[in-house]
Parts: C-alpha cells; sequence; structure tokens
C-alpha cells in the first residue's frame, strides 16, 4: 500500500493574539491532517499584523521563494502572544508519521490572479481561514488581501475551510453580504441542516450537529456560488458550500461556528483571562466540532492520497 503523501497548508492566523483560541485551535484543526499524511507544511500568514514593505516584497517576488517572516516584519504584533517566526507544537508532531513544519511567512496583499500565481507557484494544497477579533462588517485595508486568497483558492478548487471570520469574508469575497448585529450571539446549539446539508461530507454520521457560536457578524445574503447546508434560529446561513457550474459541489466550505473550540482550550482560556467564566459557561455543552474537522480532513485526504 503507498504510503499517503505529504499536505502543504496556508493557514491564515488571524486569531494568533488569543494562545488558545489562536494557537491552539489552530492545532485542533491542523490534528486530523496530520493524522492522515506523511508530512505537514503549515504556511502561517499574519496579514494582519505584516507591514507594507513587507507585503510588497511579497507581491514583486509572487513567483520566486515564499518571504519568511521575522518579528521586524509585523510591527503591530500583539505581544499577549510572542512572535515566533518557526512555532513548533509536540502534540501535532506525534500525530503525524513523518515530519510537521511551520512558518510564518507574507502574504502577498494582491488581487485574484496573483494569489492564484502565488497558491500554484508554492504548491499549496488547502486554505483554512479562522476566526478573528476584527470585523468583516468594519473593514480592513488587510483584509482585501485574505478576500483575493479565497477568492484564488475558489478558483483553484482547493479544498478550503472558512471558521466564522473566514466563513464571513469568504462569502463576502464571491458577491455575498455581512451586516454587524446589535448584539453579540454566544452558545451551543444544534445546526438545523438542510436537505442538502444532511448529505453533506462535512456533517458525515452527524444527524443534528451541535455547534459553537460566538460572534456578531452575520452572513445575511449569499453568494450565487454557494449552498445553504444549516442554520439556526439565530443565524440563517450558518453553514454553506462553495458550487462550481460546471463541477458541481467544491470542496470548500464556510462555518460560521467554531468546531476548534475544544472543551479543554475553552478552561484554558478563562485561567489566561481571554475570556470569562460567564462566557465560558455559555460553551459548557460538549459539541461535535471534532468530528466535523475530522470529516474536513477526510475528504482532503479523499482528494490527495
Amino acid at each position: 500500500m503507498a504510503m499517503p503523501r505529504g499536505l502543504r497548508v496556508v493557514l491564515l492566523d488571524l486569531l494568533v493574539e488569543r494562545a488558545e483560541f489562536g494557537h491552539g485551535g489552530n492545532m485542533e484543526i491542523l490534528f486530523p491532517l496530520a493524522e492522515r499524511f506523511s508530512t505537514l507544511e503549515v504556511l502561517l500568514l499574519t496579514p494582519q499584523f505584516q507591514s507594507d514593505d513587507i507585503g510588497l516584497r511579497a507581491t514583486q517576488q509572487v513567483n520566486s521563494e515564499l518571504i519568511k517572516l521575522v518579528k521586524a516584519d509585523v510591527p503591530t504584533w500583539d505581544d499577549d502572544f510572542p512572535f515566533v517566526a518557526i512555532p513548533t507544537d509536540s502534540e501535532l508532531q506525534q500525530a503525524c508519521a513523518g515530519e510537521v513544519t511551520m512558518q510564518r511567512v507574507a502574504l502577498p496583499p494582491a488581487d485574484t490572479i496573483t494569489l492564484k500565481k502565488w497558491l500554484t507557484s508554492n504548491s499549496v494544497d488547502v486554505v483554512i481561514c479562522t476566526g478573528s477579533r476584527r470585523n468583516v462588517s468594519i473593514w480592513e485595508p488587510w483584509m482585501e488581501g485574505v478576500a483575493s486568497i479565497l477568492r484564488a483558492a475558489v478558483a483553484l478548487k482547493l479544498p478550503t475551510l472558512g471558521i466564522c471570520f473566514g466563513h464571513q469574508l469568504l462569502c463576502q469575497a464571491l458577491g455575498g453580504d455581512v451586516v454587524r448585529s446589535q448584539s453579540r450571539t454566544d452558545l451551543v446549539v444544534e445546526l438545523q441542516l438542510s436537505e442538502v446539508g444532511h448529505s453533506d461530507e462535512i456533517f458525515a454520521n452527524l444527524g443534528s450537529p451541535v455547534c459553537l457560536f460566538t460572534h456578531q457578524d452575520h452572513v445575511v445574503e449569499l453568494p450565487k456560488q454557494a449552498v445553504v447546508l444549516g442554520s439556526t434560529d439565530h443565524n440563517s446561513l450558518a453553514s454553506v458550500r462553495i458550487i462550481d457550474e460546471q463541477e458541481g459541489y467544491l470542496p470548500i466550505w464556510g462555518l460560521q461556528f467554531h468546531p476548534e473550540a475544544a472543551k479543554d482550550r475553552i478552561e484554558r482560556s478563562v485561567r489566561l483571562g481571554h475570556i470569562s467564566a460567564e462566557e465560558a459557561k455559555a460553551f459548557e455543552r460538549e459539541h461535535d466540532g471534532a468530528a466535523i474537522l475530522a470529516n474536513f480532513a477526510t475528504v482532503v485526504a479523499k482528494i490527495y492520497n
């Protein structure tokens, strides 16, 4: 039997300043991928902190080697989580049969065509966009580069996962609309699957998945390229899948909820003071995030192995 190949992932690390929901959440996303591939290489992008100069260099060298970041390249870095150019995680390494590498690199803040070239020239297999403390409804210039890389991933039909902010930006980048609610939502609730959602791979073996939500922005209008997989009473477009006119369903999903918010991560976040005990109380119920992330990893493995 052939050995599974290695995997190269672009991870838009947009919640890096929160140790448990940021780095810890990333590890929850990456664990099931590490288990299914012989090696795992993760390119960590933090455009919310990178300087204009390093972005320009990355754009000028889009067909050249990746530009590896040093602390000077991210002048607005939030030091609540120390900058490490090459992060490591022993648990993630143990999950993989071979080597796991993570490297912080510069994102070219460019258009979709340029970022298609960047993804292709760097042999990227998967794109993941995390949640963020920022808001799509309160636009910041760096978000355009992230929107472009999501459009590029769709154009290349790369397996892609957008979580919370990533879900919202994926939908807006493709022509949908995102608005800000008057109040936050923090709860764990069952996702009401659509007919399409019931048969979708991301929810395999989950009849009524239980999901953790914490957000204030909402997708209120879908792009033409998306179908609804699931909704809740507070959010009618809580999970979507991207489609292509010729090829049908693409391996690209947007999830308004946080599958990576494992219970032990929440407990450590309370101890670190990143979330209040009251917020944590809203998240006491067990949810199906780990199974959903495993289903995404299974789809990726079917494509590449």
